[in-house]
This record gives C-alpha cells, structure tokens and sequence, in this order.
C-alpha cells in the first residue's frame, strides 16, 4: 500500500477527531493545518464542564442541538486557547460548516475549506465565492483533490 495523499491523510485525523464527538445526531470533526502541519483540531461537544448531549440528551432549538459547540469552532478556539496564529491556514471538517461556523473560519483567516460530506447550507457557498474562499469537496475519503501530492 502507498502513501496516502495529504489531503486523505489530513480527512482521516478529521474523521479520527470525530469520533470524540459527544452529540449523537451527529459526529463532526475538524483539523486546520498550515503547511502540511496541525495547528488544531476540533470535534462537537458541550462546554467544558458542562453535561454531554450522550449523558444527558440533545438540547434543541429550531431543530437544532444547542447544547454542543461545533468542531470548527472548536478547532478554532483551541487554537486560540494556544496561541496559534490561523491567517492563511486550511481547515478540513467532515461536513461543510454551517453558516456560524464559516463566518468564524473565513474571520480567523482560513483560506481553504475542505470538507467531506455537504451538509444543508448552500449560503457558504455563495459566500465563499464572493470572498475568494476555496471550498474543496474531498468526500469522506478524502479521495478527490489529490493533485499537488508530492511528499
């Protein structure tokens, strides 16, 4: 077996991430790299200290758990939490963000969002075309956009 692309490789820590996941309607992960390096990593769960929708149920609003805190959200505070610098990074989530979730990616400098699966929002698109965002539909597997491999 060869070596996976970055793009596979950095799809699969994403998934990995998702498997801490704590909401079970549904498991989302997210890893922002720069340079072909991890900067964080993320994954939706309540707020620290807080109870888990596992433990205790879904919190929902409008059809919408609120209880958790998203995986790009996440990823981002973390990094925030550590004092890393995001302007020019790539994220990649498992499922296209929500429109909160974009908004606070496209404001923390992340140029690049590769997701896994499209989940709902067509407004991230049209926004991301109007900003210059790259949006990069890998799939789950992380199998398209493997051009640019080279080590």
């Amino acid at each position: 077996m060869g070596r996976v692309s970055w793009e596979r490789y950095f799809m699969n820590l994403a998934r990995q991430a998702a498997t801490r996941s704590t909401c079970p309607r549904k498991h989302v992960g997210a890893v922002i790299v720069r340079d072909r390096t991890v900067l964080s990593t993320g994954y939706n769960g309540s707020l620290r200290g807080a109870p888990h929708c596992d433990e205790v149920g879904c919190l929902m609003e409008n059809g919408h758990c609120v209880r958790t805190v998203h995986a790009e959200a996440n990823a981002i505070i973390q990094a925030a939490r550590n004092g890393v610098r995001l302007d020019g990074a790539q994220i990649y989530v498992t499922a296209s963000p929500c429109f909160n979730c974009f908004k606070l990616i496209v404001n923390a400098g992340i140029r690049t969002i590769s997701y896994g699966e499209f989940y709902r929002d067509e407004r991230v698109l049209q926004f991301a075309r109007e900003l210059g965002i790259e949006m990069v539909h890998l799939g789950l597997d992380g199998e398209a956009g493997e051009e640019g491999d080279d080590g």
